[in-house]
C-alpha cells in the first residue's frame, strides 16, 4: 500500500526569518506567544501553526497589504477576516452562486441571502496573510495551502506558506498541489466540476423496491460512519421512499412525515429507524469505505449520481482514503480526464463521461472488494 505524499516540513523560526529576508517589506519584531493568543481571542479565530511561526519570527509591515496584528485598526482587521465570507455572499446575491452543501436555494434573493449568511456562519475562518491571500485558520495545522480569495474565485496560490511567499515575491512556480481538505472552502478548490467532495452526496432517489430502499438507508448510515454529512432533506426523503415501498418500522412514518420546520429531528429519527431495521453496524472504516465505493459505482451506473461527481467522490473517499488501490486507478484517471471538461467540446465531454460509466460497470462486474493496492 502506497502512503500519500508526505506533507512539507513544519516551518521553523530560522526558515521563516530567511523567507522574511527576501520580502519587499520592513520587518518588525515578531509577535510573542501572548500577543498571538490575544489576537486570536480578540478576533475569534486561530492561526495555523505555520502562520504563528511566521509571525513570531517577524511582523512584516510598510505596506497596507500586510495585516498589522500588533497595532492595526481593529475595524480593518475585522474587515479582512470577514472578506472571504462577504465575497461569497456578494456572489449569492449578484451572481446566483449557491454552495452545494447548503439546503435548496429559496426563490427570493433576500431569503437566499439570509439562508446563505446562516450557513456561512459556521464556515472555518480564513486568515489574511497578504492582500487577498489567506491561510485556513486551523489550529496546529502545518503545510496548508495559501488561497487567493476574490469572492467565489478561490484558487491555491501556494502549496504551503513557504511556497506561497516564494511565488508571490520571487516569482517561483509552486507546482502541483494536494487537496485543501477544509470544510466548506474545499468546494472551491477540490470539488472540480463534479461536487464539493466534503458535501452531502448529491444522488437522486432511485429505489423501486423495499430492498433497495433499505439498502439506501444502510448506505447513508455507512456514510455517516466515515464522517460524511447529510442534508436533513436527504434523510426525510430516504424515509419517505422506504415508507412508500412498504418498509415497516415504528419510526419510519415519523421520519417521512417531518415538515421542513421539524428537520432538526431528522437525525435522531433516522437513528431510530436504523435501530428498528437492525442496520446499525460497527464495521471497520476500511470495510465501510469499500461498501460505499460499490454503492457509489451503482449510483453512477443507474444515473442517480453524475459521472464526474461520482468519480470525484470515489477518488476522494475511496481511492485516496484506502491507500490508492490499483483497482480504482483507471476510474480515477478517467475522472481526471473528464474534469478537463471546460476546455472540451460537448461531444468530447459526453464521451469522457461515458468512459467513467463504462469503468464503473467493469468494476461492478469484477470480484469485490477490488482491494489490490499499488
Amino acid at each position: 500500500m502506497i502512503a500519500p505524499p508526505p506533507p512539507p516540513p513544519p516551518l521553523t523560526l530560522e526558515a521563516a526569518r530567511r523567507l522574511q529576508g527576501m520580502l519587499r517589506a520592513e520587518i518588525a519584531p515578531g509577535l510573542s506567544e501572548r500577543e498571538l493568543d490575544a489576537v486570536e481571542e480578540r478576533f475569534g479565530f486561530t492561526f495555523s501553526a505555520d502562520h504563528r511561526v511566521f509571525l513570531a519570527a517577524g511582523l512584516p509591515h510598510g505596506s497596507s497589504r500586510w495585516p498589522d496584528w500588533r497595532g492595526g485598526d481593529p475595524e480593518d482587521l475585522s474587515g479582512r477576516l470577514a472578506r472571504p465570507v462577504e465575497g461569497v455572499l456578494f456572489d449569492v446575491e449578484h451572481a446566483r452562486f449557491w454552495h452545494p452543501s447548503w439546503p435548496p436555494r429559496p426563490a427570493e434573493t433576500s431569503d437566499a441571502l439570509a439562508l446563505a449568511r446562516s450557513e456561512t456562519a459556521t464556515a472555518p475562518r480564513l486568515v489574511p496573510v497578504y492582500g487577498h491571500r489567506y491561510l485556513p485558520g486551523t489550529a496546529g495545522a502545518y503545510g496548508q495551502p495559501v488561497l487567493s480569495v476574490w469572492q467565489t474565485d478561490i484558487i491555491v496560490y501556494g502549496n504551503d506558506l513557504s511556497g506561497y511567499l516564494r511565488r508571490e515575491f520571487l516569482g517561483q512556480a509552486s507546482g502541483a498541489h494536494g487537496r485543501l481538505g477544509v470544510d466548506f472552502w474545499s468546494y472551491f478548490v477540490d470539488g472540480g466540476p463534479g461536487i464539493d467532495v466534503t458535501a452531502p452526496t448529491p444522488f437522486t432517489p432511485y429505489a423501486v423496491t423495499a430492498r433497495e430502499a433499505v439498502d439506501c438507508l444502510r448506505m447513508l448510515a455507512l456514510e455517516r460512519l466515515i464522517g460524511r454529512r447529510h442534508h436533513p432533506e436527504q434523510l426525510v426523503e430516504a424515509g419517505l421512499t422506504a415508507l412508500v415501498l412498504d418498509v415497516d418500522t415504528e419510526s419510519l412514518p415519523l421520519l417521512a412525515g417531518l415538515a421542513r420546520a421539524e428537520h432538526e429531528q431528522a437525525g435522531a429519527l433516522f437513528d431510530q429507524v436504523l435501530a428498528e431495521l437492525d442496520l446499525l453496524q460497527d464495521l471497520p472504516e476500511e470495510a465501510a469505505r469499500w461498501e460505499l465505493v460499490r454503492w457509489w459505482l451503482r449510483l453512477i451506473m443507474n444515473g442517480s449520481l453524475a459521472p464526474g461527481a461520482g468519480g470525484d467522490l470515489i477518488t476522494y473517499e475511496g481511492w485516496s482514503a484506502l491507500g490508492r488501490p490499483r483497482s480504482l486507478k483507471e476510474l480515477v484517471d478517467r475522472t481526471d480526464a473528464f474534469n478537463d471538461w471546460a476546455a472540451l467540446p460537448r461531444a468530447e465531454r459526453e464521451l469522457r463521461a461515458a468512459a467513467v460509466v463504462e469503468e464503473a460497470e467493469r468494476l461492478l462486474d469484477a470480484p469485490w472488494p477490488a482491494s489490490a493496492p499499488d
